[in-house]
């Protein structure tokens, strides 16, 4: 379990993926799936350095023509901030079926609580400077 409050979000998302892959592990290979389930709480409290809330953007498209979405990460963050995290873990994650294996194990809630309190989930330091002073 990852506390996100003030944690930049690239260097919690990099943590993030190297337990869902497992390379934290001496039996990691990099074919099989040996990562952790993360549980991800207070994720509308994520930190973004510089001028990302407004100006970086995360893009959607429905399939049809014209059908290009795009909203920016501040935007994002104050609607649905476990989507915005779910989207920067995912993207440091293999694009194949092993990587949409091991993105099924990443579960974030915007806030403190979260329903897996029956599986005792250990609180997991990130041990970067990846706090942001405030």
């Amino acid at each position: 379990m990852i506390d996100a409050e003030n944690v930049v979000l690239g260097r919690l998302a990099t943590e993030v993926a190297t337990l869902l892959r497992g390379k934290h592990k001496p039996i990691y290979a990099p074919h099989v799936d040996t990562g952790d389930f993360v549980i991800i709480v207070n994720a509308d409290k994520v930190a973004l350095t510089g001028n990302k809330r407004e100006q970086k953007l995360a893009y959607r498209h429905s399939g049809y023509p014209g059908g290009l979405r795009k909203r920016s990460y501040g935007e994002l963050l104050e609607t649905r901030p476990e989507r915005l995290v779910e989207k920067v873990v995912k993207g440091m994650l293999p694009k194949n079926k092993l990587g949409r294996a091991q993105a099924k194990k990443l579960k974030v809630y915007a806030g403190p609580d979260h329903p897996h309190a029956a599986q005792k989930p250990q609180p997991h330091e990130i041990t970067k400077i990846a706090q942001v002073s405030q």
